[in-house]
């Protein structure tokens, strides 16, 4: 049963949900510059900073699309750094999408195999420094909106390829953001961690608790339209919660697109170039890749 804690803020949002999403529509098209607007860049591996928050990562809307009872404490973007992946590539003249990562520690690192997949794919990366478990939840969120909104003012990035991933704690995050920001990220990639809305069965009687409580809309527009693939392995110590999470989770409360991967003999880590691959496949479907 979901908490009634849950619902204070519920009996507030209708009104400045529909505010924002005018609003932010606006912003989010403001952001995506005509080719020639943009910015020059340097290709390769770097660390950048942004110096605007979007009005998504306000304060009063994270708690509310999270429906948390907490106050997110002071967040101030210009202090934090990023790391970005800009593939030789990549040019402003034809839109690429966007890979916002969202790591357990506070290096936003990848596997050193799956940067020529992004490429491949045509994928921009960025993960935020110290979005690791220690940081708050609110400021994590924060940082992955952030992130999406300051790369659309600086590269050509396609709306419809805009996808959260993340490892253990920061897939958690991830798979959070894909439902409670469905209208901000288009598909999702949690790598061995998974959190959901509603209570799921743990084995002999016990349960995963509710997490988080998105908005009814954007609820909707996250069952119809994004895109998931959970990913765990066989002898991750997740793997009965990201099993939960696909079978008890998203198929029973009817999210249209959805897909388990289990790796082989995989334990709680990282898997290989061929899985995310597979999965970025999978959030590519009817996107014109």
């Amino acid at each position: 049963m979901v908490p009634t804690a849950f619902f204070l803020t519920k009996i507030f949002r209708r009104f400045s949900f529909h505010l924002l999403a005018l609003v932010g529509a606006s912003c989010l098209a403001a952001g995506a510059l005509a080719a020639a607007e943009l910015p020059a860049f340097t290709p390769g591996k770097q660390t950048i900073q942004f110096t605007e928050s979007a009005l998504q990562s306000a304060a009063d809307e994270v708690k509310s699309r999270l429906h948390s009872i907490e106050e997110p404490g002071p967040f101030d973007i210009t202090r934090e750094k990023f790391q970005i992946i800009v593939p030789k590539t990549y040019t402003h003249a034809e839109p690429w999408g966007l890979f916002i990562w969202i790591n357990a520690g506070d290096a936003p690192n990848i596997p050193a195999d799956w940067e020529p997949v992004l490429a491949a794919r045509k994928l921009l990366f960025v993960g935020a420094f110290k979005s690791g478990n220690p940081r708050s939840i609110f400021d994590r969120v924060r940082l992955a909106v952030d992130a999406n909104i300051g790369m659309r003012r600086k590269f050509n990035v396609d709306g419809r390829r805009v996808y959260v991933s993340g490892f253990s704690g920061g897939a958690r995050v991830a798979s959070m953001l894909g439902v409670s920001y469905g209208d901000m990220f288009s598909g999702t990639i949690p790598f061995m961690g998974v959190n959901f809305y509603t209570e799921l069965p743990a084995g002999e009687g016990k349960k995963f608790n509710v997490s988080y409580l998105p908005d009814d809309e954007v609820l909707e527009l996250a069952k119809k339209k994004c895109r998931y693939v959970l990913v765990t392995g066989e002898k991750d110590f997740n793997r009965l919660n990201t099993r939960s999470a696909h079978e008890h989770g998203f198929k029973k409360e009817g999210f249209a697109n959805v897909l388990y991967l289990e790796v082989p003999g995989l334990g709680h880590a990282l898997p290989g170039a061929k899985t995310l691959e597979q999965g970025i496949e999978f959030l590519d479907v009817g996107k014109g890749r």
